[in-house]
């Protein structure tokens, strides 16, 4: 980051006239409480369960109740849900003789008192009633237990996945995916990165499909406190406001941007050298970068970073050189 009024143009995100949150990089909440109430309700009302099994019948009715909140972030593209529902839904059940006479009707209880992001990989805890505790009622809940409980977890597991994927921003975000990519960060920017050419004789042809970029920096720091800065994710986390993880070892995985950009070193040494695996979640399956840097200290309390990042696909229009502007000694001071 740089000292204020010291700032890259090209590198300051202004608000634009149009008010327009290009590709959703900057965070947006959307409410998606009705849109669940409104899902949950289509997956579970009117839902045959059990149909015939020894006689029995059985299917739910409604919901009676959806009670707490439902969220949908994103950030940077990145999909980021939030929920904490409790659900209360009602059930009926039949139970016939062997010559399909009625021998009693039953009305019970789904209670679900805890549907939430958090435990998105687990069944959430389902309780079963019912108003009738006699010997036939009984026998419809326990076959609710058995069969019906089954099916009322896999539809929300259904409700689970539709919310991971964006929820009701499912299909603004695929719109975008396969709209012509008009709009980049460096156009709305007004100007696109600055690319160095690359000295005659280190030029290295980029794989057909891929492309790479390159620059040189220059910080008034020690090169080691610059290693030290690119490899704490406190640090990382300071001069970006974005969650990142980062391996200090050879082989160990790496995350920047809230997990936009996963990867794993490839070889590190202190003060000299940083070479990483970076792959972007928008990417391609199987498309892998590799990222440089390099440091040079000509002379003490001077260091020159060059970054080289090869095997970027051409279609990425959203890799910006993230060493432009960052100013060395303020972020050396966010981590002391």
């Amino acid at each position: 980051m740089a000292r204020y009024g010291e700032g890259d143009k090209r590198w300051i995100v202004e608000e634009r006239p149009d008010g327009t949150n290009v590709h959703n990089w900057h965070w947006a909440e959307t409410d998606c409480l009705e849109y669940s109430r409104n899902l949950l309700s289509k997956l579970l009302s009117s839902l045959t369960l059990i149909d015939d099994e020894g006689n029995l019948f059985v299917k739910t009715k409604k919901i009676e109740k959806l009670d707490g909140e439902a969220y949908v972030n994103i950030r940077k593209g990145k999909i980021i849900p939030g929920y904490e529902l409790s659900l209360s839904l009602s059930w009926e059940g039949e139970a016939k003789d062997a010559e399909g006479k009625t021998l009693l009707k039953v009305d019970g209880s789904v209670e679900v008192p805890y549907i939430s992001d958090e435990n998105a990989d687990e069944d959430p805890e389902i309780r079963i009633t019912v108003k009738d505790e006699g010997p036939v009622g009984k026998r419809l809940k326990e076959a609710m237990l058995s069969k019906g409980k089954g099916l009322i977890e896999e539809k929300i597991r259904v409700y689970v996945q539709s919310m991971a994927k964006g929820g009701p921003c499912k299909d603004e975000l695929e719109t975008k995916k396969i709209a012509p990519k008009k709009d980049t960060v460096a156009t709305a920017l007004k100007d696109p990165p600055v690319v160095v050419p690359e000295k005659k004789g280190e030029k290295k042809e980029s794989k057909k499909g891929f492309k790479t970029v390159s620059m040189t920096e220059k910080f008034n720091c020690r090169a080691r406190d610059l290693y030290e800065i690119l490899m704490d994710d406190n640090r990382w986390r300071g001069f970006t406001q974005s969650n990142a993880m980062i391996s200090r070892e050879v082989g160990g995985e790496v995350s920047f941007f809230d997990g936009s950009v996963t990867g794993s070193n490839v070889e590190l040494q202190e003060g000299k050298l940083i070479v990483q695996k970076w792959r972007f979640g928008s990417w391609p399956d199987g498309a892998i970068s590799t990222v440089r840097l390099t440091f040079d200290e000509p002379e003490p309390g001077i260091t020159v970073v060059k970054l080289m990042h090869t095997d970027i696909p051409e279609e990425d229009r959203f890799v910006l050189p993230f060493l432009s502007g960052m100013d060395c000694n303020y972020v050396v001071g966010l981590v002391s």
